[in-house]
């Protein structure tokens, strides 16, 4: 008699040594199956090297992948410590839609009470956004801009059909920009956001592996 077949891993991506540090699992063994997080290191083209190489390891057939670590809102009244969940990810190379919007939020507002979720595209950029680029991509309808999550979901989606998702931590906005002091204090904030969020992505990849009725 045959087994169950072994629940589908999960790959999280983030750039930064520093975002690797905050996922550091705290518990032995997640709920939904394997969990990889990778480093892909900066910008648009590691995340694509990294992302595609690792999802060639036969360990990682079928994974789902999701995009995290820190961003630059665009929007006013955004703040250090605000999440954002995409409805789709794009770069000048097209768009990824994301799966699993609605649940995400549910399970951040629970893992990190208190703080403001928004939802809507994030954008790619090649280069950290400052000034008046943040007005020029706002006006094209994104909320938030990083420089991994576009390459991330477009190379995993190149690879296989998988469900792909990102959530990202406000670490500056239009009106606490990285260049102003008193930005090391919305870096802790983002921070310690980023650290509170593995369970609200164990229960999206929960959610995955779910029968659909």
């Amino acid at each position: 008699m045959r087994g169950r077949p072994a629940p589908a891993p999960l790959l999280i991506a983030c750039a930064l040594g520093i975002e690797q540090f905050a996922l550091r699992r705290r518990e032995r063994t997640p709920p939904g199956g394997p969990v990889t997080v990778l480093r892909t290191g900066m910008g648009p083209a590691a995340a694509e090297r990294s992302v595609t190489r690792v999802l060639a390891d036969p360990a990682l057939h079928g994974a789902a992948v999701l995009a995290t670590g820190f961003c630059a809102g665009l929007a006013p009244g955004m703040h250090p410590g605000d999440l954002v969940v995409a409805e789709e990810t794009r770069d000048p190379r097209g768009s990824v839609p994301c799966v699993g919007t609605e649940l995400l939020v549910k399970e951040l507002v629970r893992a990190v009470p208190g703080r403001t979720v928004h939802t809507g595209p994030l954008t790619g950029s090649d280069h950290v956004v400052r000034g008046h680029e943040r007005s020029d991509l706002l006006a094209t309808g994104a909320i938030a801009v990083d420089m991994e999550s576009a390459a991330t979901l477009l190379s995993a989606v190149r690879t296989a059909e998988r469900p792909v998702a990102a959530v990202r931590v406000v670490v500056d906005a239009p009106e606490h920009e990285l260049v102003r002091i008193g930005t090391v204090r919305g870096g802790i904030s983002a921070f310690r956001v980023l650290r509170s969020v593995l369970p609200a992505f164990y229960e999206w990849h929960r959610s995955l592996l779910l029968p659909r009725r």
